[in-house]
């Protein structure tokens, strides 16, 4: 798999988090639920990493430039490593989709160095109301999400929203070093050919790095991406 196979706005995302995650450097790190590998062969440059994945056919055609060790399974794979095992780890897009939260961000803060790093990045459903209602003109979902509701993702079925606060709740072996939105204004552009043209994303990717650190801005995001520190 290339570049040039992924869909603009998930490379869009995938830039965001990695220049937000820039400072990672010869650490050891485990990308759980790693998907395509895009982003743990991203990481692959400059440290040792291990990815996890469950799905069989993300696992077939994944990003394979860079050296890096994948698995495939699920959370009985975290139980095999010792404690301490990685510097960092990156869940991204992973929780909403599964049901043993609490025991994996359990593992998490056993296998993670002290002040190591873990890297969630999540769906906000503030930002997924706006998008229904600018973008979509989807009341209906709109409204059920101000209720409280699950949403759903064509590729991975029911999202389970999850508040940012809630993380710390599942595991009291964490802090937050820092909260940053992702995709801020991507999606609510109507202008499905203009997201084909390269220089465009560039300037989109500039200003949403700009704003992925102001709180006016990361409140109605897409996606937020909680960076929390092993106490």
């Amino acid at each position: 798999m290339e570049a040039k196979d992924i869909a603009p706005w998930e490379l869009l995302q995938k830039k965001i988090t990695w220049e937000q995650l820039k400072y990672i450097h010869n650490k050891r790190v485990l990308d759980f639920g790693s998907g395509n590998g895009m982003t743990a062969n991203h990481f692959a440059i400059n440290n040792v990493v291990v990815g996890i994945e469950p799905d069989e056919k993300m696992l077939e055609n994944r990003f394979r430039e860079n050296d890096y060790t994948q698995m495939q399974g699920d959370i009985n794979e975290l139980k095999k490593f010792e404690d301490e095992s990685f510097d960092v780890i990156l869940c991204h897009n992973v929780f909403e989709y599964a049901d043993e939260r609490e025991e994996i961000m359990k593992e998490f803060a056993r296998i993670l160095k002290k002040a190591g790093y873990l890297s969630i990045s999540k769906h906000n459903r503030a930002g997924r109301v706006m998008q229904m209602v600018v973008l979509l003109n989807n009341f209906e979902h709109a409204n059920e999400l101000l209720e409280g509701k699950n949403g759903h993702a064509q590729k991975f079925g029911t999202i389970n929203y999850y508040e940012d606060k809630e993380l710390l709740e599942w595991s009291d072996k964490f802090e937050v070093e820092k909260i940053l939105g992702i995709r801020t204004f991507w999606d609510l552009q109507q202008n499905q050919e203009i997201q084909e043209d390269k220089a465009w994303q560039e300037q989109m990717l500039e200003i949403e790095l700009k704003v992925s650190d102001l709180e006016e801005y990361k409140s109605i995001a897409s996606f937020h991406h909680v960076i929390l520190r092993k106490k």
